[in-house]
């Protein structure tokens, strides 16, 4: 599978990719555990069928010592014993706030308690946003057809400011 296009290669697509990439960076350094965020954005782009950040984002958790365990079981989470009950809320709410077409109510109202019981205001700001970064992060890589296999670890870290 070959990329549709090189987002990075045009002078536009990467003067929106840095802000974008500072954005990222933003919610990276708040109080919202590493795990937990590298947890939510595989989540996200494995329902998203985005390869690219599927590799990407479970190759950087690999490097920050995630478990193999627990990055297999992402995807059935659910139906898993290795994630914290403050994990668990942040994946229900990767899902319902992925699949906003598939859910009229969007994002229930358990599930947000779940996220207000285990996360302090500032790690309820970054989890919200990196739900909507990953998701649109997703959609980027998917329209332009971005392959999975490639990425290594680090490979982005002076893109942002």
């Amino acid at each position: 599978m070959e990329p549709r296009f090189n987002l990075m290669a045009n002078e536009l697509g990467a003067k929106i990719g840095k802000r974008f990439a500072n954005v990222s960076l933003a919610i990276q350094q708040s109080p919202l555990p590493r795990a937990t965020q590298e947890l939510v954005m595989l989540r996200a782009s494995q329902i998203n069928g985005c390869g690219f950040c599927v590799d990407f984002h479970t190759k950087d958790a690999a490097a920050a010592g995630e478990t193999a365990v627990r990055l297999n079981l992402v995807a059935a989470w659910r139906e898993s014993t290795v994630f914290t009950e403050a994990e668990r809320a942040a994946l229900a709410f990767a899902e319902e706030g992925t699949r906003l077409a598939d859910a009229h109510l969007g994002v229930s109202d358990q599930t947000w308690a779940q996220v207000r019981e285990h996360y302090d205001d500032d790690q309820t700001a970054a989890l919200v946003y990196l739900v909507a970064v990953i998701n649109a992060a997703n959609r980027l890589g998917v329209i332009v057809r971005n392959p999975g296999g490639s990425y290594q670890p680090g490979m982005f870290a002076g893109l942002a400011d």
